[in-house]
């Protein structure tokens, strides 16, 4: 199966059933590229029962491949990939995308987690 990111976001219906199915997104980060903001990316994934297989995102301006799988960790451009380990939310950096539905009641629900999120001392 394949479920591509713009045909759903044009309005075209998609189902994940259990059968292997390829996810992508030919431009992700549209609202950036059309502004010329330059965090964009291709990003693919596959899915097989419903659960995420491996991925790829390839940040275009970077030059950057970043890949993952299943039980085998993450890399970019072939190194590996780690969490930092830092466990104090205060010294975390905070970064976050509002996403593109202006629903007033999803923004009702977005805004309010912002606002616990923004409550805690963090960078951001």
């Amino acid at each position: 199966s394949f479920i591509g990111e713009e045909s759903v976001a044009a309005g075209e219906g998609s189902i994940l059933t259990d059968n292997p199915t390829w996810i992508i997104d030919p431009i992700d980060g549209t609202t950036n590229f059309v502004h010329r903001f330059p965090f964009v990316a291709v990003s693919i994934g596959f899915v097989v029962n419903k659960k995420v297989e491996f991925g790829i995102v390839y940040s275009c301006i970077e030059d950057k491949m970043y890949t993952a799988r299943k039980g085998k960790g993450a890399f970019c451009n072939g190194q590996k990939l780690q969490v930092s380990g830092q466990e104090d939310i205060t010294k975390s950096l905070l970064v976050t995308e509002l996403g593109s539905n202006r629903d007033p009641e999803a923004i009702k629900i977005i805004l309010s987690n912002m606002e616990r999120l923004l409550s805690i001392p963090i960078h951001g």
